[in-house]
């Protein structure tokens, strides 16, 4: 509760449930208290911080006495689709980039005026665009966040690649790919809506890039 209660809305934490072993606690910090709560604190903002029980179940995990959630087939996974849509929690979990147990409040809620972030708002109205490599394009079946991208990864090491320089756009409509020599397409578009996750791969795995002879001009 002191880690979450002065947060922003969506900020949440995972642990290990000290009352039900194999299940897991999940304190999420929302914006308003549910109804016809009688407060039990004198710190109104404890009340702000809401817990929810994540149980095994022989499929995966759920949330507990939520009829209408789906199961998940992995922690991460129930955590991922929770950031995309609340489903049956107050608010969407919003993902940090760092331990929320540090100082500086880091998830992308938007909270707090700041200059970084009226300038990732005007560029994505904008919209941002730059030359990079496609590389590979892979399955990840169930899988979600890190563990699709470590999935991603091994296919590609696996696979012998032809590097394409395609034309990477950011807007706020999504992502847009455009191959302008059209030798694998000619233009994919992601709405925004569709990408839940964008990482590196939690084994930093690189792929290296060499030039005709063989000599190594950089990884990526």
């Amino acid at each position: 509760i002191n880690m979450l209660k002065d947060k922003a809305p969506g900020t949440f934490v995972v642990r290990d449930s000290n009352s039900f072993p194999g299940a897991f606690g999940l304190a999420l910090k929302v914006s308003t208290p549910p109804p016809n709560v009688t407060s039990k604190s004198s710190d109104p903002a404890s009340e702000l911080v809401r817990h929810f029980l994540i149980e095994p179940t022989s499929r995966g995990v759920r949330l507990k006495g939520c009829a209408n959630e789906p199961v998940f087939g992995s922690l991460s996974a129930l955590v991922y689709q929770h950031s995309i849509t609340a489903l049956a929690l107050p608010c969407r979990l919003m993902l940090p980039e760092r331990d929320p147990a540090g100082v500086a409040d880091t998830t992308d809620s938007g909270a707090g005026s700041s200059t970084s972030g009226s300038n990732t708002t005007q560029l994505l109205q904008q919209g941002a665009a730059c030359n990079v490599l496609y590389l590979h394009t892979a399955d990840t079946e169930s899988l979600t966040g890190p563990q699709a991208v470590k999935r991603a990864v091994s296919l590609m090491l696996a696979t012998k690649l032809t590097p394409t320089i395609v034309h990477f756009k950011v807007s706020a409509q999504g992502i847009t790919l455009t191959d302008n020599e059209r030798k694998l397409f000619f233009r994919r578009h992601y709405p925004v809506h569709t990408i839940s996750h964008c990482g590196l791969d939690p084994d930093d795995r690189r792929w290296a890039h060499k030039n005709e002879d063989g000599t190594p001009l950089g990884s990526l």
